[in-house]
């Protein structure tokens, strides 16, 4: 039983996916961070300087000033500012989501496409012009023996050098 989840935790994609999940992790951070510290605050100059993270329904039917004053007089909130914002980060992350992989399907389209160029399957023979086969060391058209003429072509390419 080991054995079998030592082979299971070292797979490929087990690791892949454990690497996935930090930087995706990570990337939530950033793009909350976007959101609560640049989007959030351009916003509230176009919502008359509202603070999105101060948008809250006290459930007890009192007035606070804040979440935390609400929280501190035990009452409980509905936090529907916070509830903005955490629909702003998905769409962000969505979006990034989206533009990226669609940028890596074009460029898996470019590689696919993309086909290593096949060894030439002929070769003409040095006498008569004809095309046979690469791997032929006679010419089926002048009976030439092409093996002999390809070593006479090395040993003058040879001598000039």
């Amino acid at each position: 039983m080991l054995k079998k989840f030592k082979e299971f935790a070292l797979k490929g994609n087990i690791i892949d996916l454990a690497v996935a999940v930090i930087i995706g992790t990570a990337f939530g951070k950033i793009v909350a961070s976007f959101v609560s510290d640049i989007i959030m605050p351009l916003l509230s100059i176009f919502t008359g300087k509202i603070k999105f993270e101060n948008l809250f329904i006290a459930l007890d039917g009192k007035t606070y000033e804040t979440i935390e004053a609400a929280q501190t007089a035990g009452a409980s909130t509905l936090n529907y500012g916070m509830f903005i914002i955490s629909v702003i980060d998905f769409f962000i992350i969505a979006i990034s989501i989206f533009i990226t992989l669609g940028q890596l399907n074009k460029l898996a389209a470019k590689l696919a496409n993309k086909k290593p160029e096949a060894a030439p399957a002929v070769k003409n023979c040095p006498f008569c012009k004809t095309s046979i086969h690469i791997d032929a060391s006679r010419c089926p058209n002048c009976t030439s023996d092409i093996d002999k003429s390809e070593k006479l072509e090395e040993l003058e390419n040879n001598k000039g050098e």
